[in-house]
């Protein structure tokens, strides 16, 4: 059985001791500066995201050395692939790696960092048998980005829960139909196999390795000195911060009415008015109305209210943020007015679902709906005018 974010995650993993609360990694001498506590290799998929990997290796490094002096003393990492040439990222950036495929034995964890999806395969035939090898040593493994279904394509997620982005899984459903999808959260750990949505929820799958390893305040470090907002380690059941757009659009093939609930959903947070929309399709608000009423049976203003209000009900049963927070982040001008239409909505007061659900007497139904979740909405985009 998977967990997300597990209290334990130590299964098949090295064997760890207590130092300083932290922790130390096997065959590590305690107080000494020569031997890394934590091992990682990295391996770049082809036209993979730049951002993801660059989380990565800034937390490592942070986490490595005292104040920001970058030396890779106490985690260590290499770029490690099978091909000799750099490796281009998605934004056309290369990047080379320090050493071939080396040993899997030598690392703690082996990370692919993935990205786009279009053209040539992601890794080669190689990678993916050095991949089954690590796998059969006991070595983790971990999926960045789309880098989860490089780990697929290996063979070495089976019977495993795979995190993948909210835009990426209908991909993924349609290439690995027999695995288990998660598009809710950042990142999930499932025993010896981590795999995370990629983005900025790298810096959270980053962050909580860094907490099991070194301890809290290494995991806070690396935070602070990136100047990320959030704390370094998360809860367990936070969810992608950005939810997809809910089953009344899968109703539709209209590529305006989707290309509007795309803009709709891109600005939750300080909605746009419905003119402002159809003057950028190209279309009066009236013919926009009719569109959405005619494809999905709402006006597009109840709709836009609809994915705010299902989204604050999420963030909510979070817990995270506070009722004025989450108003604010779902774009409602003041409390009360975010209460009223909460109430109307799903007849109960935010501060009652809040109770209610710390209570554990209230069953929300799935906000992320396994029939929904992913739709794509940005094929038809290049054919609208």
């Amino acid at each position: 059985m998977y967990q997300t974010y597990p209290a334990g995650y130590v299964d098949a993993l090295p064997d760890w001791q207590s130092r300083d609360g932290g922790q130390v990694m096997r065959g590590t001498t305690p107080g000494s500066d020569k031997t890394p506590n934590l091992r990682v290799g990295i391996i770049l998929a082809r036209q993979f995201t730049l951002s993801a990997f660059a989380l990565l290796v800034d937390h490592l490094r942070l986490a490595a050395d005292r104040n920001d002096n970058s030396r890779p003393i106490r985690c260590q990492w290499q770029v490690i692939a099978e091909q000799t040439e750099p490796v281009r990222s998605s934004c056309g950036i290369p990047v080379s790696r320090d050493a071939g495929l080396l040993p899997p034995s030598e690392f703690d964890y082996i990370i692919v960092v993935g990205g786009l999806l279009q053209g040539r395969e992601q890794v080669g035939e190689q990678t993916l048998a050095y991949l089954r090898q690590a796998a059969s040593q006991g070595v983790a493994l971990v999926g960045v980005c789309t880098g989860v279904f490089v780990l697929c394509r290996a063979g070495v997620m089976k019977n495993r829960l795979c995190c993948v982005s909210w835009y990426h899984r209908q991909d993924f459903m349609e290439a690995f139909p027999d695995h288990n999808v998660s598009s809710d959260r950042l990142f999930v750990a499932d025993r010896s196999r981590i795999s995370c949505s990629g983005g900025a929820g790298t810096a959270d799958m980053a962050s909580y390795l860094l907490e099991k390893h070194f301890g809290k305040s290494t995991a806070q470090k690396a935070s602070h000195v990136l100047l990320l907002e959030r704390q370094a380690v998360r809860q367990q059941n936070l969810l992608q911060p950005t939810p997809p757009l809910m089953g009344e659009i899968r109703l539709t093939a209209n590529p305006h009415v989707k290309r509007a609930a795309m803009a709709m959903e891109q600005n939750m947070n300080e909605p746009v008015a419905i003119g402002v929309i159809a003057e950028q399709l190209g279309l009066s608000p009236r013919h926009l109305v009719r569109l959405f009423q005619t494809e999905i049976g709402m006006k597009p203003t109840d709709f836009y209210r609809l994915i705010r209000l299902r989204y604050a009900r999420a963030l909510l049963r979070q817990g995270d943020m506070s009722i004025t927070e989450i108003a604010i982040e779902t774009g409602f001008s003041d409390c009360a007015h975010f209460s009223r239409q909460f109430k109307a909505r799903f007849g109960l007061t935010p501060t009652e679902l809040r109770l209610m659900a710390s209570g554990g007497s209230y069953e929300e139904p799935a906000v992320f709906n396994d029939n929904y979740a992913g739709v794509r909405l940005f094929e038809e985009m290049e054919h609208v005018s």
